[in-house]
């Protein structure tokens, strides 16, 4: 599915991008960076969504940007019921940093929407994996061990898990076998990989020349070897805009192929070896994309 990467405002610009990335349908996801900011007259800190540090504090909170705008899909969803189609938006927790009072923030904020988010159980060992109990929304956390020890560490056994982790990737040598990546047993808590594209075409996206069969057969390996460990997989972030539409929208050009055309060929590639989320810019071009409606129509 289309995983929005970045979908928040800043620097003051591009406060749109919920709207573009829920334009184009669910089920999707939702990337929010979050960062612990604190007001340098007060003292006072708070969560924001932010891509760095909030020097004057005018970023929004997730509550407002994300969950008061999701708030009419989930309600309705909630009211018509589970017709095999949850969760409908997979809410990305990319946190810019991981002090525990930030962590213990954004746990209680998950705590309020509950009845929205899609819950497994705490066991008592954690390789004993839990069913998950669908519900609109689905939380990923990080990779950190700090919020763990916050999102799943602390809860006693039996209590609902709000977030799943990523499991630990070793990226020292991208190209390195699948299961050399990421080492890490499937356990209850961590159960998706997030992946950079560099693991797929050796030095990523703006070294990527023509896709070849050696290429898919290396995205195919990641993908089953995490399908293998019953983790969601996702790669990020695949954009093919030109230069005057990523200084226009904010859009980084580490991230881009050479074309829109190259982009797109490893979007047919990604969804038709079975990537959970790919990760764009580009929403509503790969919306389009993934429903087979040509980006040139």
């Amino acid at each position: 599915m289309i995983d929005a990467h970045n979908c928040y405002p800043y620097e003051g610009r591009w406060n749109d991008r919920i709207n573009r990335a829920l334009s184009a349908g669910t089920p999707l996801a939702i990337e929010q960076d979050l960062y612990w900011h604190t007001d340098a007259k007060t003292g006072k800190s708070w969560s924001v969504v932010s891509h760095g540090q909030d020097v004057t504090g005018d970023a929004p909170t997730m509550e407002h940007y994300f969950f008061d705008r999701v708030r009419p899909i989930i309600e309705k969803a909630l009211k018509e019921g589970n017709h095999g189609n949850w969760p409908l938006v997979t809410l990305n927790l990319d946190f810019k940093d991981n002090t525990p009072e930030h962590i213990e923030a954004v746990w209680s904020l998950l705590e309020k929407y509950q009845d929205w988010i899609t819950t497994g159980t705490k066991t008592s060992d954690i390789h004993t994996i839990s069913a998950l109990i669908a519900k609109p929304i689905l939380v990923f956390a990080g990779e950190s061990d700090n919020q763990q020890k916050i999102f799943y560490g602390r809860l006693p056994v039996g209590a609902k898990l709000l977030a799943f982790g990523a499991v630990h990737s070793h990226n020292s040598n991208p190209m390195a076998a699948p299961d050399v990546l990421d080492p890490d047993p499937e356990n209850n808590y961590r159960r998706w990989w997030n992946n950079p594209w560099n693991v797929v075409e050796a030095g990523g996206q703006t070294k990527a020349g023509a896709w070849t069969e050696v290429d898919n057969a290396r995205l195919q390996s990641l993908v089953n070897h995490a399908h293998r460990n019953h983790l969601w997989i996702r790669f990020y972030t695949l954009n093919g805009a030109t230069a005057e539409e990523q200084s226009t929208n904010g859009w980084f050009s580490g991230y881009n192929f050479s074309s829109l055309q190259s982009a797109e060929i490893r979007w047919r590639a990604a969804q038709q070896d079975g990537v959970d989320y790919i990760a764009t810019d580009q929403y509503e071009l790969l919306g389009r994309f993934l429903k087979g409606v040509s980006s040139a129509q």
